[in-house]
């Protein structure tokens, strides 16, 4: 019988405005939340989440904006892996979740496709009350747990 191993679970969920200043906020403060839980900031997993929470945020301010709605942002650290979550109160603008390719002059739709480079894997779910959630869960290396 193989040997029982506990993990804890680290949890951060906070709700910021749907306005770019709002968006900023919630990278920088989710960058303070890993550095406390042992992902220094300049780290790889802290450069990608850093990455990951800003493409996740801005499109949440972007496409999902409804006036007088916030975003939330959840943070879960378990183990090897992170999750980084946002919703935001437009359920009917979901993003494709299938990777296309875009043609080289494009100026928009980059950042999902990034999104995609850089986790082990994504997706977008109804929330319960309201709107969406976009997730993305990447692994972290060995020694950050």
């Amino acid at each position: 019988m193989p040997p029982h191993t506990s993990v804890t679970v680290r949890v951060f969920t906070q709700r910021f405005s749907s306005t770019p200043k709002g968006a900023r906020l919630a990278r920088l403060l989710a960058l303070q939340q890993l550095d406390a839980w042992g992902l220094p900031y300049g780290s790889t997993p802290s450069d990608t989440a850093a990455a990951l929470v800003a493409e996740l945020a801005a499109n949440a301010v972007t496409h999902g904006r409804v006036r007088g709605r916030d975003f939330e942002l959840t943070l879960t650290h378990s183990g090897h892996v992170l999750r980084i979550a946002v919703s935001d109160a437009r359920g009917d603008h979901l993003p494709c979740t299938t990777v296309v390719s875009l043609p080289p002059d494009s100026e928009a739709g980059r950042g999902l496709l990034l999104v995609d480079a850089l986790v082990t894997r994504w997706g977008v779910e109804p929330r319960r009350c309201v709107g969406k959630t976009v997730w993305a869960e990447c692994a972290l290396e060995a020694e950050t747990s």
